[in-house]
């Protein structure tokens, strides 16, 4: 498959964004959106859309290690909700556990303690959800 995908590491002050390739299963990190109480500027949303033209949107979903939903997890559904609503899109949730983890280490490793801004964070948080989802489809 030679889908566009578009990853979403949802927060409620910071979401990150990135654009995934299915068949390369390969994704790059976009700029972070600026989030209030875990809404997003939806115009920024259109432009990101308009440019990328996703045929998939991947959601991560923030659980607790053993799985359970924490109070963040409703908040992620109903904006994967939102997003499939406005714009059309097939839109997945994706387990997300771990991710954040997984970034800060990427970052750490490519810079040290200078790349660890919150921004870059979220955004490679988004790119490490979009590759595991990817490998998790065949």
């Amino acid at each position: 498959m030679s889908r566009t995908v578009l990853s979403f590491d949802f927060g409620t002050k910071s979401i990150g964004v990135a654009v995934g390739q299915e068949i390369t299963g390969t994704a790059s990190p976009l700029a972070a959106l600026k989030a209030r109480d875990g809404v997003p500027d939806w115009a920024l949303v259109q432009k990101i859309y308009d440019e990328w033209q996703p045929n998939l949107v991947i959601v991560g979903l923030p659980l607790n290690m053993d799985g359970t939903e924490q109070p963040v997890t409703q908040l992620a559904k109903r904006f994967a909700n939102r997003l499939e609503g406005r714009f059309n899109v097939k839109v997945e949730t994706w387990d997300e556990r771990l991710s954040t983890a997984d970034a800060k280490a990427m970052l750490f490793e490519l810079g040290g303690f200078k790349k660890l801004t919150k921004d870059k964070v979220d955004s490679v948080s988004a790119c490490v959800i979009f590759t595991s989802w990817a490998e998790n489809q065949y």
